[in-house]
C-alpha cells in the first residue's frame, strides 16, 4: 500500500537560498526542454498526406524524448557548472515532467482525455522537486538529509507509521514556507481489512447547502469557508493591485495574499479529511455520485461549487478507504433527485423545490435525502455486481 506524510521544513537562510536557485534552475531547463519539444513538433509534427510523385524530404530529425533530454544534461553541466549544485537524479526529474505534460497535450492521460497546451513556468511557478530514491537512514528524528543542500530540520507534527518504507521525498515551496512530501510503501498491508461488511453502505448526497446529506440522514453544513474569507481576501487583492510592480513591497503584498489564500484551502482541506474519518469510522461502503465537477464549475454556482471542493472530499474518500482497507463506490446520477425512493416514480420538480412529494405512494421529505437513499440503493446493487463478477473471476 502508498501512501504519503506531508511535514514541515525549517531550512536556515543558506539552506532557503539553495532551495530557491534549485527551483529556479530547474525551471529554466523546463522550459528550455519544453521549447524543445515545441520546436520539434512544429518542423517535424505533421504528418503528410499527399505529395508530388517526385519531391524532396529533408531528413527527419531525432524526436526528442525523456530520455535523450536525460542524456543531454551531461554536457548541461560541463556548459553551465553551476548546474552541478543539484542533485543528478533531481535534475533527471525534469525531462520526466516535461514528457508527461507533452503527451498529456498530444495524446491525453488513460482515459483520453487531453489537457491544453503546455505553458513555460515563469519565475515562482516552479515550487517542487523530488528526489526518486530515498534511503531511510537519511530521515532520523527532526532532521532529513536532502542531497546538495545538508540536513534540515522537521516539525514531525505525527511519527510515521510502523512498517512503512520510504520511497521518494519532494520538496516544494508554498506561500508559508517549505513542506517534504514522503511517498511511503508497505506491500504487507492487506487491501480490504478481514472484518469487511459489505452490508454496512451508505448513501451520501453533496450539496451546496447541506455539504453532505447521508441516507440515514445525518447531514453537515456546508462550512463556506472562501465566503468567509472573501473579506480579507478583497483586502489582500487591494493592496496587491496598489503596489508598483516589480517592488519589494509588492511581493510582500502577494505574499501575504497566498497565505491567506493557503489558509482558506487548508481549513477546507482539515474539513474533508476530518468529514472522511467521522464517515468511514461508521461504515464500511460509501456510496457517492460521480459528478462532472469541472462541468458544474462553468456554471453561475462556480464559486459555490469550488468553494466545497467536491473533487477534493472524492479523492480524500478514495484515498482514506484505500488506507482502511473500505470501498468508496461511484454511481450513476442521473435522476437521483428526481425518482422516488419509495416506489421509483419520477417526480420532476426544479432545483428550488428542497421537498420531495410523491403523488403515487404519498411520500415526502428532503430532496438530498431522498437522492441520498437512491444514491444507497444504486451502490448496494452495483457492489453486489462487482462482489460476483470477482467470485466469477476467482
Amino acid at each position: 500500500m502508498r501512501t504519503s506524510y506531508q511535514y514541515r521544513l525549517k531550512p536556515n537562510k543558506q539552506q532557503r537560498e539553495i532551495i530557491d536557485n534549485t527551483l529556479d534552475m530547474l525551471r529554466c531547463q523546463y522550459n528550455y526542454q519544453l521549447a524543445e519539444r515545441f520546436d520539434w513538433y512544429e518542423r517535424w509534427g505533421c504528418s503528410i498526406d499527399r505529395c508530388p510523385l517526385v519531391c524532396h524530404l529533408p531528413e527527419l530529425k531525432d524526436k526528442k524524448n525523456r530520455f535523450s533530454q536525460q542524456a543531454s544534461l551531461k554536457q548541461l553541466k560541463v556548459d553551465r557548472p553551476w548546474y552541478r549544485q543539484i542533485h543528478s537524479q533531481v535534475l533527471q526529474e525534469v525531462p520526466k515532467k516535461v514528457e508527461i505534460v507533452f503527451d498529456r497535450w498530444l495524446k491525453g492521460d488513460g482515459n483520453g482525455k487531453k489537457s491544453g497546451r503546455p505553458r513555460f513556468k515563469r519565475v515562482g511557478r516552479y515550487k517542487t522537486f523530488t528526489y526518486p530514491q530515498f534511503k531511510q537512514h537519511h530521515f532520523v528524528g527532526n532532521k532529513i538529509t536532502l542531497s546538495k543542500i545538508g540536513d534540515v530540520k522537521v516539525i514531525v507534527h505525527r511519527p510515521m507509521p510502523d512498517g512503512f518504507v520510504i520511497k521518494t521525498v519532494s520538496v516544494t515551496k508554498k506561500a508559508n514556507g517549505y513542506y517534504a512530501t514522503l511517498s511511503l510503501d508497505n506491500k504487507e498491508v492487506p487491501t480490504i481489512k478481514p472484518d469487511f461488511n459489505a452490508d454496512n453502505i451508505v448513501g451520501i448526497d453533496v450539496g451546496l447547502i447541506d455539504f453532505y446529506v447521508a441516507s440515514d440522514d445525518t447531514r453537515i453544513v456546508a462550512p463556506k469557508y472562501l465566503r468567509k474569507a472573501e473579506r480579507k481576501l478583497k483586502s489582500a487583492q487591494r493592496k496587491v493591485s496598489r503596489r508598483k510592480k516589480g517592488s519589494n513591497r509588492r511581493k510582500k503584498a502577494i505574499k501575504k495574499l497566498g497565505v491567506r489564500h493557503k489558509k482558506v484551502a487548508d481549513t477546507r482541506k482539515d474539513f474533508h479529511f476530518k468529514t472522511a474519518k467521522q464517515l468511514f469510522s461508521k461504515y464500511d461502503v460509501i456510496a457517492v455520485e460521480k459528478l462532472n465537477v469541472k462541468g458544474l464549475a462553468r456554471t453561475r454556482l462556480a464559486k459555490s461549487v469550488n468553494d466545497a471542493g467536491w473533487s477534493q472530499f472524492i479523492n480524500i474518500l478514495e484515498f482514506k478507504a484505500e488506507n482502511a482497507g473500505l470501498k468508496v463506490i461511484f454511481v450513476n446520477p442521473n435522476g437521483t433527485s428526481q425518482e422516488c425512493s419509495g416506489c421509483g416514480h419520477k417526480v420532476k420538480k426544479p432545483l428550488s423545490q428542497r421537498v420531495h412529494r410523491c403523488p403515487n405512494c404519498n411520500i415526502s421529505l428532503c430532496r438530498d435525502l431522498n437522492a441520498s437513499i437512491n444514491i444507497k440503493e444504486r451502490g448496494t446493487h452495483a457492489l453486489k455486481a462487482q462482489i460476483m463478477s470477482s467470485k466469477k473471476s476467482l
